[in-house]
């Protein structure tokens, strides 16, 4: 069986990725995220709150439990937010970091810190893919927490999986930029102040114009990058290239 451990897959990209995995019988989908909204019986929903995070530490040993059957082991960080919108230093809440970084990225690194730490002695291919953002490349006004915290999971990514060769593991870790996709945090964007954020009529366009991707759309290429690791040799990687 192969395992495949994803946050956030009550909406969006990650249940999107969830449904397309569980069309394979020989996959088992374990969901971290608030709410359960998906029925299969491959399925197992794991209830965890991002935002408080000594709930997460007490309850890592649920999510990361012993797969005996276990043929391949992959963990997917898909869970994220984007937090206020709006410059800093201009009325921004000090606390408002501290959520978007705890979401994005210290939750990501205390599973992939266990998750390498409890699988370690398998000897069957293990897998992370973290899902990042062009965001973390490339300044956007307004979005200061969010794309500072994708610039760090990226460079998370990238060192773990230095530290992996350094260790001669099989661990193969990614960060995958999913591109624009017609979610819920699309939504936020599309109904944010211009004065907060300049660039907030070029978001509307995509929706208006058609050029955001669908969930399922891109999950279907998330679920085929899954089945198709090794092809690719690069940490940081987009649905573009697929």
């Amino acid at each position: 069986m192969n395992y495949y451990i994803i946050t956030g897959t009550s909406k969006g990209i990650g249940k999107a990725i969830a449904e397309e995995l569980l069309q394979d019988e020989n996959n088992f989908v374990i969901g971290v995220c608030r709410n359960s909204t998906i029925q299969h019986k491959n399925y197992r929903h794991q209830p965890l709150d991002f935002s408080d995070i000594p709930a997460v530490e007490h309850n890592l040993h649920k999510v990361f439990v012993p797969f005996k059957d276990a043929e391949r082991l992959v963990l997917i960080n898909n869970a994220g937010v984007l937090g206020d919108i709006g410059y800093v230093g201009e009325g921004m809440p000090n606390e408002r970091f501290e959520f978007v970084f705890d979401v994005n990225v210290i939750v990501p690194a205390m599973l992939m810190n266990t998750f390498l730490q409890v699988y370690q002695s398998l000897q069957i291919p293990k897998v992370i893919v973290n899902i990042s953002s062009g965001a973390g490349k490339y300044p956007i006004d307004g979005w200061a927490s969010y794309c500072a915290s994708k610039a760090a999971i990226d460079m998370l990514s990238q060192t773990i999986q230095q530290e992996q060769h350094v260790r001669a593991s099989d661990v193969r870790v990614y960060a995958l930029s999913p591109g624009v996709v017609d979610t819920a945090m699309q939504e936020h964007i599309r109904e944010s102040d211009a004065a907060k954020f300049s660039n907030v009529q070029r978001f509307r366009d995509y929706k208006e114009q058609g050029e955001l991707a669908s969930p399922e759309e891109v999950g279907s290429k998330i679920a085929w990058f899954l089945n198709n690791t090794d092809k690719f040799d690069e940490v940081i990687v987009s649905v573009r290239d697929m």
